[in-house]
């Protein structure tokens, strides 16, 4: 491994490789691309053509093939993370996953075992960490300036029509996909978590509205957070004609804050009762910052991951905290299948997220 370069290979070439992670491997200088693999030999051939690298539709032939690769992004379907990254590990490379890290919480917890077992680091993207909003939001959190936590919620008010889901079979499935708690709103879930801190215990409800799918299109939960705090979580993608909002509210005894935009990147109220020099300009340079929000994250994201193998910084999303936000959503399709109040840490009795056989 070079000093000052990462060699880099995908697994999986479907519209978040195509769009996001390869067109961003070539512009970070110490990314370098080496390999692509997907199932579909028309999407790998199609991304070795235009970056000039080696493609496969097996990727143990790829990683047996390319000794000098180190770092390895997974973007398959959700279902098949779990399994990815468990086989990449024992070639002793990098796993970077995208959200959910996986569907079932056995399965988070294999693939944090493997890796730690190999020596290599687990990174699970959660991008809107890095909206300047969002940073600005835990820079509050972390100087205390909410005082006795109230209050956090997420709301998720997307649109996906039955034509999004049928673009491919494992869309909308409980087995490789899961629905708008696990998929859109896993981000939001994250932040919420991550401003309020551990969460004790959740009831939720969840309902397929408009589209015909296996599993839901809109979910809501309540939470109680170990500091005794409260929160709410509202996630639909049956928002009609077009998607509205993804929006975050923080309140607390000394201050309210509120992101909103497309997807948490735009920020709308920041009021604290001890003002502080340059409050009074939040508003307007945070106001919609990043204005392009798509893609944004996934370069500081990157970016993180070459820096906490290179120099061994401290990665902003290991396994341990992908692994919260799952534990969550599993815990919450628990309560809307049990009809009862779930109390975290809890083993899945009731789930259905992840199940291979229905």
């Amino acid at each position: 491994m070079s000093a000052k370069q990462l060699n880099f290979a995908v697994i999986g070439c479907g519209r978040i490789a195509e769009k996001r992670h390869l067109p961003l491997l070539q512009e970070l200088e110490q990314a370098k691309l080496v390999a692509v693999c997907d199932t579909i030999e028309e999407r790998a051939a199609r991304q070795k053509e235009k970056y000039r690298v080696a493609a496969y539709t097996d990727y143990h032939e790829m990683l047996a093939a390319h000794p000098e690769i180190d770092v390895v992004l997974i973007l398959t379907p959700s279902g098949h993370h779990a399994e990815c990254a468990v086989e990449v590990a024992r070639y002793k490379k990098h796993v970077v996953v995208e959200k959910p890290m996986a569907l079932a919480l056995d399965d988070s917890d294999k693939m944090i075992r493997a890796c730690d077992e190999s020596g290599v680091k687990l990174f699970v993207v959660k991008q809107n960490r890095y909206n300047y909003p969002v940073q600005k939001l835990r820079e509050a959190i972390e100087s205390h300036r909410f005082g006795k936590l109230v209050l956090g919620s997420v709301r998720v008010r997307w649109c996906r029509p039955q034509a999004y889901y049928d673009q491919d079979s494992w869309r909308g499935t409980w087995a490789w996909d899961g629905g708008v708690l696990t998929n859109q709103a896993s981000h939001h879930i994250d932040l919420l978590e991550w401003m309020m801190g551990d969460v004790e215990s959740v009831i939720a409800k969840t309902a397929t509205r408009l589209v015909d799918i296996e599993v839901e299109d809109t979910g809501v939960a309540i939470l109680k957070f170990r500091n005794g705090a409260l929160g709410i979580i509202e996630a639909t993608t049956a928002t009609r004609p077009k998607d509205l909002e993804g929006s975050i509210s923080i309140l607390g005894e000394r201050g309210t804050v509120e992101i909103g935009g497309f997807a948490m990147n735009e920020m709308k109220v920041w009021n604290f009762v001890d003002q502080q020099p340059g409050d009074e300009d939040v508003l307007a340079e945070y106001r919609q910052n990043p204005p392009d929000v798509y893609g944004f994250g996934h370069r500081q994201y990157l970016q993180n991951v070459i820096e906490v193998i290179l120099h061994r910084d401290k990665a902003i999303v290991d396994g341990l905290e992908g692994r919260k936000s799952l534990e969550l959503i599993n815990a919450i399709y628990e309560s809307a299948e049990t009809g009862r109040e779930v109390s975290l840490r809890f083993k899945p009795q009731k789930c259905k997220l992840g199940m291979k056989n229905g």
